[in-house]
């Protein structure tokens, strides 16, 4: 401060200048409390553990959140009984930007430092808010019950029909299998989804894509059942269960571009992509960002991001090269609060199995998960299957010359395949090995079946213990046709592998049949097993569709096709669908559905229906056919031991379905010749009201036509008897 002139001291105290005092002594005006966190259930120390529980404390709000600032962890001390200071269970983070304080809520919030000590984080500018909630309890209003539908109310249907969604066109309509009669008509909406539909995985719900979001549908009504906002969503993902929802978009989202209500979204969820839902309360639990690796560009999705194990209690999704991270729910957290380093991995699939110790052909009482990573420089590619959440390494298989790998679980967990792609040290062509991993015998043994040519499709049999591959030779195989050339079909070998449980042979798969010289390209398992469609789908030249049977009795009495376990291999049907890009089972195996869409051909668009024999029950071509997509059913409740016994006590039950399909028959006729007798009536009025109306037109033309008979004329009525059958009996 400058020396003091008495000599010209200010009149008043207002006109003294505090500038100078006021620079010193700046304050900063910069309150944000935005970055400060408060943290509840911190361990009680004394002083000379307090700068030890601080390390610990930075270090971990460090990693699970951001940087700090400097002097930034301000933990209160107050004295004791004894005098001697100890901290009060709180203590005061300060972050050096907001984002830093929401992740330290919302990641360690929770966070358990000890089997005693759980951590409770909350943000500073919360503490006043809820220090003014009204202390006085407030009785919630109950709002009065209203019953709702039946989710699964299609499984009552008394004809045990199955039901199918098809989009045509703006028109979205449910429908009844008929089999040879026209589906039966559920209900209808157009303009219902703006790009498709998709079933939930036990048919309870049926999703619609809109600009907003999604909306699930359901009951005998067909009424809203839940929506969830996620805007521009475009790929869905249910929970095996129905529990969960997966939702994403390629637009991140942005709290700028959504109104201020209506929406469950957060500034955590600013810039996320992938949302999972609670179905049941429709309720947000979390969002993630789409992680890619390291120097690369978003420019495709592997769908699912998440896949979720078989119990729903766990999810998890592979950053490529990088890690499998592994998350509970409905926690949504990770798994031992970190996620699992495995360097180069690729890709993952869960077990179907849920691990419990109901099933006495699983010996892993956990869930199990597999996985691959390729091979990095003298590492040979490796693929390990893993328990969760023990994460346990349980069996590994190195695999050398490796291009590629696909994982294919048996439906019920007691087999894991994995397709290997190899090349030769030249890398000049590839052929393909089946490493099969039996889960249910102990310590996980390893078979390996190998495969002179690339292998283009893979299947197991549900419920079985075979499965099918198709390999080909042919030499255009990988390559592109040339610039407006359609691509041909391929020339191509099937073969059905089985199990061989006899004692005079090691337990093994081997070759049960081959089929040689074929163009499908696609393996349709029926539901149940026993059954296979081989398809030949979206070639420009080849529409074929195979229906076999895997365990057809052989007529033949020769021994040698008795022994022969291929011989049960039948051809049941051979049959073509022009333009077909499309085949599905329904849930019960007994009818395929094949479609031509608009989205794949650009002419002949429709669908057929066939049985499992592949017997055409009914076609119908349909002018901007999209989408045709059975039902789902959920499992059976009946016991092994009530299934049984209704196969037992088959032919009693089929007596009764043979009345019920023949008076339906008889229904269905009667319904026809009604129809038709309906039509000539039309018929024969619509004539007879033109001819009137014709008469009297000419005849106000002054062209009336004159009788040539004046009456004249006979009728004569002629009988004519035709023999239709003749029988002769010679009665004694």
């Amino acid at each position: 401060m400058s020396s003091l002139d008495f000599k010209n001291l200010p009149e008043r105290e207002e006109d003294i200048n505090f500038d100078d005092i006021y620079e010193k002594y700046e304050v900063s005006t910069e309150n944000d409390f935005d970055t400060i966190v408060v943290v509840d259930g911190a361990p009680i120390v004394d002083e000379a553990k307090q700068e030890k529980l601080i390390t610990v404390l930075t270090k971990l709000f460090t990693k699970g959140a951001g940087e700090i600032k400097e002097n930034g962890i301000w933990m209160p001390m107050t004295p004791n009984e004894e005098g001697k200071k100890t901290s009060s269970g709180y203590l005061f983070i300060d972050f050096k930007s907001p984002e830093s304080a929401h992740s330290a809520v919302k990641n360690l919030d929770g966070h358990k430092l000890s089997k005693t000590v759980t951590l409770l984080v909350n943000k500073f500018t919360d503490v006043e808010k809820y220090s003014d909630m009204n202390e006085e309890y407030v009785e919630p209003t109950i709002e009065p019950y209203t019953p709702k539908e039946h989710l699964k109310s299609a499984l009552m249907d008394l004809q045990a029909r199955d039901q199918f969604v098809m989009y045509r066109g703006d028109d979205v309509s449910i429908f009844w299998n008929r089999k040879t009669d026209a589906p039966e008509h559920v209900y209808s909406r157009t303009n219902w989804t703006e790009t498709y539909v998709q079933w939930s995985p036990k048919g309870s719900y049926l999703s619609t894509f809109h600009t907003q979001g999604i909306a699930l549908w359901g009951g005998p009504s067909w009424n809203k059942i839940v929506r969830f906002v996620h805007p521009s969503v475009k790929l869905i993902d249910f929970s095996p269960n129905e529990r969960y929802l997966v939702t994403w978009s390629n637009e991140p989202i942005s709290l700028a571009r959504l109104p201020e209500t209506g929406h469950p979204f957060t500034e955590y969820d600013e810039g996320n992509q992938v949302v999972i839902w609670d179905i049941k309360t429709g309720a947000l639990l979390r969002t993630f960002p789409v992680v890619q690796p390291a120097g690369e560009e978003q420019k495709t999705v592997r769908w699912p991001i998440f896949k979720w194990s078989a119990s729903e209690k766990h999810f998890a999704r592979v950053i490529p090269g990088q890690q499998l991270s592994v998350y509970e729910a409905p926690g949504m957290g990770l798994v031992g609060k970190k996620s699992i380093k495995t360097p180069g991995i690729v890709d993952f699939e869960w077990s179907p199995a849920k691990g419990d110790s109901s099933d006495p052909k699983v010996y892993q009482k956990e869930e199990v998960l597999a996985y691959w990573t390729p091979e990095v420089g003298n590492q040979p590619a490796r693929v390990s299957l893993m328990t969760i959440p023990s994460k346990e390494v349980i069996a590994t298989k190195n695999l050398f010359n490796v291009s590629e790998c696909k994982l294919y679980w048996q439906n019920q967990g007691h087999f894991l395949a994995v397709k290997v792609d190899r090349h030769t040290k030249t890398k000049k062509s590839t052929y393909a090995n089946i490493e099969i991993f039996r889960i249910n015998q102990k310590n996980i043994p390893v078979e390996t079946i190998e495969l002179k040519d690339p292998m283009i499709a893979f299947a197991w049999e549900p419920y079985g213990e075979r499965f099918a591959t198709i390999t080909t030779s042919d030499p255009t195989y990988g390559s592109t046709p040339a610039h407006g050339q359609a691509q041909s079909a391929l020339k191509t070998d099937v073969k059905f592998f089985y199990l061989d449980k006899s004692k005079k042979a090691n337990a093994g798969f081997k070759l049960m049949k081959s089929l040689d010289k074929k163009t499908c390209n696609y393996l349709f398992w029926s539901p149940k097993g026993h059954n296979i469609v081989l398809a030949t789908l979206r070639s420009s030249t080849v529409f074929d569709l195979e229906f076999y049977d895997l365990d057809f009795e052989p007529l033949a009495s020769d021994k040698k096709d008795k022994n022969d376990v291929g011989a049960t291999v039948q051809l049941l049907s051979t049959q073509d669908h022009y333009g077909v890009s499309d085949v599905e089972w329904d849930p019960t195996g007994r009818y395929v559905v094949t479609g031509s869409s608009m989205w794949r051909q650009s002419a002949d668009h429709g669908f057929c229906i066939w049985d499992f024999k592949g017997t055409l029950l009914f076609k119908q071509n349909i002018e901007n056919f999209k989408q045709l997509l059975w039902r789902p059913r959920p499992e059976s409740l009946l016991s092994a031991e009530q299934k049984k016994k209704i196969k037992k006590n088959l032919r009693q039950y089929s007596k009764q379905f043979d009345e019920d399909d023949l008076a339906m028959g008889d229904a269905t006729a009667a319904k026809l010749h009604a129809e038709r007798r309906k039509a000539v009536e039309e018929w024969y009025a619509w004539r007879k009201a033109t001819e009137r109306k014709l008469q009297e037109e000419r005849k106000a033309l002054g062209k009336e036509l004159q009788q040539t008979d004046e009456g004249k004329s006979e009728a004569v009525e002629e009988w004519v008897e035709e023999v239709i059958e003749e029988n002769e009996e010679i009665i004694d």
